[in-house]
């Protein structure tokens, strides 16, 4: 229960600046859908959905599973962009960026404490070692290295996760900018299949091939 409260709480805040950042971008590119929409925010509530927000990640984290997820859609207008392909390259990778780097500040604040006091890793190491018990004794440091933990863990699922380049994910925009003109349309072709492609690669593992290795390299740069 305490490992799911955490991992709920910490995805909606990786999923509003992911969300977030997708609407700077766009922004800054000369879009102002997302802005007007108040999508350009830090407050949760304008990027709930409530099936990928609320019901995925609580069933996913009372399973066991690693806990993902996503919000509405950030609302983007071409017409408003100069180079549509290209500003939407950009766009579409900014919220991964968002991602990546609250996940590599987390572990960096990690090494930091770590160096600080060497037994905030181990009180994070008896955490997951007690599968989600709270340790005796816990310290406000030590409670704060679990929080940071799975504040890397999560955004660097949900990395893994947007990065598969298939619509609607937003894999599938970096590629596109990437691309030459004709791949690019040929590209474009498998766009009503994309939600169906994106399941049958989860079902079959695909995120798990990705996930596992960067779990356990998150792993070994904390704790040894």
């Amino acid at each position: 229960m305490i490992t799911t409260i955490i991992s709920l709480f910490i995805l909606l805040f990786a999923i509003t600046i992911h969300e977030a950042a997708h609407g700077w971008a766009a922004y800054r590119l000369g879009d102002p859908t997302a802005m007007a929409a108040g999508r350009v925010t830090l407050n949760p509530l304008a990027h709930i959905d409530i099936f990928g927000t609320v019901i995925l990640p609580l069933l996913l984290a009372l399973f066991g599973a690693p806990v993902f997820g996503w919000a509405k859609p950030v609302p983007v207008n071409p017409h408003f962009l100069r180079n549509p392909r290209k500003d939407g390259f950009w766009i579409s990778l900014a919220g991964p960026a968002a991602n990546v780097l609250a996940a590599v500040s987390a572990l960096l604040l990690i090494l930091i404490l770590k160096l600080v006091s060497p037994v905030t890793t181990t009180a994070l190491y008896n955490f997951l070692t007690s599968r989600g018990g709270l340790p005796a004794g816990l310290q406000p440091l030590q409670g704060l290295v679990i929080i940071l933990f799975y504040l890397v863990l999560i955004n660097t699922y949900l990395v893994a996760f947007n990065l598969i380049p298939m619509y609607p994910l937003d894999g599938s925009g970096v590629l596109e900018g990437l691309l030459p003109d004709r791949l690019a349309d040929s590209y474009e072709r498998l766009r009503p299949y994309g939600f169906l492609i994106v399941i049958i690669l989860i079902s079959v593992g695909l995120l798990d091939l990705i996930i596992r290795p960067l779990q356990y390299l998150i792993l070994a740069v904390i704790f040894f």
